[in-house]
Order: C-alpha cells, then structure tokens, then sequence
C-alpha cells in the first residue's frame, strides 16, 4: 500500500488491536474506512464486493462462519449488511480470548429492524474507533509546527510558518477532506462532495430507515442545514428557515427524524456544549453547534464557488470555522480529548473547547482574518476571567486560530495565535 496516507486513527488502531479481540471502524462513507484497514490487516473479506453478484454477501448469509478464514487481523468491511456478523464476531472473539483478530468497518448505523438481530453489545470484545475525513495535517496541507499536546504542555514555541493567501484556504474548504479528493486538480476535488450528496439521495437515505422517506423535503434539509452550519440553529428555525427560504412547510416531527437519519449515516457531527468545569453560578446554553462530517458537503449543497467566497466573506467565515473544528476534533480524539464550544445566555462564547484528561481545557476563537486576532484575544481574555469572577474554572490556554497568519507565537498577554495551516495533533 504504497500509496497510502498515515491517517491519525492508525495510531489508535494499532493499540486497540492489542487490547481487543476485535475493532470496529465507523464514520461516514468515502472517508477512508476500508484503505485504512486494509493498512492494518492481513486478509479480507469486503461485504459491498460487486463480483458475481455480490457472491460474498449471499456468502455470509448463507454459511457466516465461512467470513472468518483467512489471516489475522482480518478485514470485514461493510459488516451492517448482515448483521448477524457482529453476534458472530464477538463470539470468535470468546472462543479462545486472542487479541486483534477482526477488523469490521461500517458506513451506518443500523435500523431498527436490523439492531434488533444484534443480541450481544460486543462490550470488551469489540472496541469503536470512529473515523473523520482528513485534517490539513493528513492531507499535507499542514505543516504541523504546533500540535495540541504543545498547547496542553505548555511549550508552544514562536515560529514563521509559510504565507497562504485567502484563495487558498477557500479552496481547502471547498475541496474538502475526503481522500479521494486530494492530490487531484481542484476543478475536480470539488465535483466529489456534489457525487458524494447525490449517493446519499439516490441509494443510502432509504436504505437506513425503517420508513421510506421523502428525498424532496430531506434535500431541503440538507440546504437548510448548509445555510446554518457553525451555528447552534434549533429544529425550529430550521423548520422556519425551510419554509421562509424554499417555501415549504416541513413539520418538526419529521426534521427530527431526517436529522437522525444523517445521524445514522454520520453525515452530521455536531459540537456538544461545554460545561462540566464551568461550575458556577452562570447559566450555561445547551445547545449543539452544527455541523456537516466535512464543509465541503456544506458549500456544494449551496454550489459555493471561490469567487462567490471571496465576495462573501462573512458567510465564508462559518465555512472556515467548520473546517477548523473539524480538524480540532480530528486532533483532539487523537489523544482521547473532547471537543465542545462554549455559550452562556450573556452572550458570552467560546467558538471551541479541547477538554484534556485532568480535566482542563483550552479554549479558541477562530477568525479567517489576522486583523481579527486583537478582537478575538480580547473576547477570549473577557470571557475567561468572567467564568472566574462566577466561581467556575477558566482555560488553561487561550488560542486564536488564524486563517491568514504566518506565524505562531504567544503574545503579551499569554494568548497562543496559530494558523490552522501550521496545527496537528
């Protein structure tokens, strides 16, 4: 495998594998699953295999012990498609206590229906890993000259880091980070995640839900949440900005079912509210900030353009915002942190939260521009001493993370500035 790109998760698999009899890969589709297990594995067994008529599925439908020959670890991918391969995997796992046996890989989760052929959770035989789409830093489009352990540590250092200009940085959010979107001419990375969308309409949306679904009204949604991504936008003003925008009444009900289904083919990945250290007399927001896997399902859902980015900046920013927090959560999930933002009803906020271990936490502001670097460590310096003045626990670092910067460094006033262009794990 020549040709394959480290991914972060690989880390993590490498350790699972000797801790679990099995792992199982989740995320949405075209992010890498299957090349990445093949990384790890030494056979295979693929599930959605087109040869003779999907052979292997009816294979594994007819005689499931059948899957399981071949070297360790060996590969399951698209394992939901019979669902009975989980009992059957966990069970292998039993027979004889060995560790890093299967590797499963799934692109949704299941349907009711189907769970309920699920008898046994697979609780310390199985472990979940979930996969992203790639971070700058995976795709080469990073340099990685600070990560967030130097942030946690404490040892940021000052250093130039290479110029970007604004096209630039669209076109990384335009592009996206699915796989098959990289190291190709822009022109056509950005025609994937316009086919990626059309594959979730086409085949997925009914394959996943008991109820067969209307694909007008759930593109609506789609667009709706596209329009609102980086926001913590309720189902109601989703609801009102459907019909507002395209004129139709959508019932609340049913958004909140379509929005489960996009749960269930991890097409959404939304930022929890952060409040667990904030232990004070502040009445914290518990809203969920949205957010597609990826921004570019999000800007080709609108038909996003550069020059339409450049004319609008402001839009842009929640597009640049959602690609930050993408490649934060990616990196902090590497080292077993959480990701949050942070909103009080005083309208004081923090775009992003990275919860450590101990339970401390940094919090960022994100900003496209370096000219909104003053006001953002200011707004971060504000808020921080706030949570204390009410009795909660402040940041342990305060971080800008800049679009167009060329540099990281650490001002006179402690706050960390860095471009996500020069940020890893």
């Amino acid at each position: 495998m020549s040709q394959y790109k480290p991914r972060l998760i690989d880390k993590q698999i490498e350790n699972s594998l000797k801790a679990y009899g099995a792992i199982n890969i989740v995320g949405a589709k075209w992010i890498g699953k299957t090349w990445t297990g093949r990384k790890h594995a030494e056979s295979e067994f693929l599930l959605m295999d087109p040869s003779g008529n999907y052979q292997n599925r009816r294979l594994a439908e007819t005689d499931i012990s059948l899957i399981f020959e071949g070297s360790m670890p060996r590969l399951i991918d698209e394992w939901q498609e019979v669902p009975e391969i989980w009992d059957a995997t966990r069970y292998k796992c039993d027979e004889d206590g060995v560790k890093g046996k299967y590797i499963l890989t799934g692109s949704t989760v299941l349907p009711k229906k189907k769970q309920d052929k699920i008898k046994h959770s697979g609780a310390g035989r199985i472990k979940k890993l979930k996969m992203y789409p790639m971070s700058l830093y995976e795709s080469g489009d990073s340099s990685g000259d600070v990560s967030l352990k130097d942030i946690y540590n404490n040892k940021v250092k000052n250093k130039k880091t290479r110029d970007i200009n604004l096209k630039d940085i669209i076109k990384l959010v335009l592009r996206g980070g699915f796989p098959g979107s990289i190291d190709v001419p822009f022109d056509e990375a950005i025609k994937l995640p316009k086919e990626y969308i059309k594959e979730i309409i086409d085949t997925d949306i009914n394959r996943i839900s008991d109820v067969k679904r209307d694909l007008h009204k759930m593109m609506l949604l789609l667009r709706s949440l596209s329009r609102n991504e980086s926001t913590t936008s309720s189902i109601v003003k989703l609801k009102n900005d459907i019909k507002g925008v395209d004129n139709l009444d959508i019932d609340v009900k049913t958004i909140t079912d379509y929005l489960e289904d996009l749960n269930k083919l991890y097409l959404i990945e939304n930022q929890l509210p952060f409040n667990s250290n904030i232990r004070s007399s502040m009445r914290i927001k518990q809203m969920e900030k949205r957010h597609f896997v990826d921004p570019s399902i999000a800007t080709s859902l609108l038909n996003m353009t550069v020059d339409m980015c450049v004319n609008d900046l402001l839009t842009f920013g929640f597009f640049f915002e959602a690609m930050v927090e993408r490649d934060l959560r990616i990196y902090a999930e590497s080292n077993n942190w959480n990701l949050f933002h942070y909103q009080d009803y005083d309208g004081n906020e923090f775009d992003a939260v990275v919860e450590f271990e101990d339970g401390n936490y940094a919090a960022f502001e994100i900003k496209l521009g370096a000219n909104q670097i003053d006001d953002a460590a200011d707004n971060l310096i504000r808020v921080s001493n706030i949570i204390k003045e009410k009795g909660g626990k402040p940041p342990k670092s305060l971080c800008v993370v800049c679009g167009l910067s060329n540099a990281v460094y650490t001002r006179n006033d402690g706050v960390i500035v860095l471009p996500i262009t020069a940020l890893k794990d």
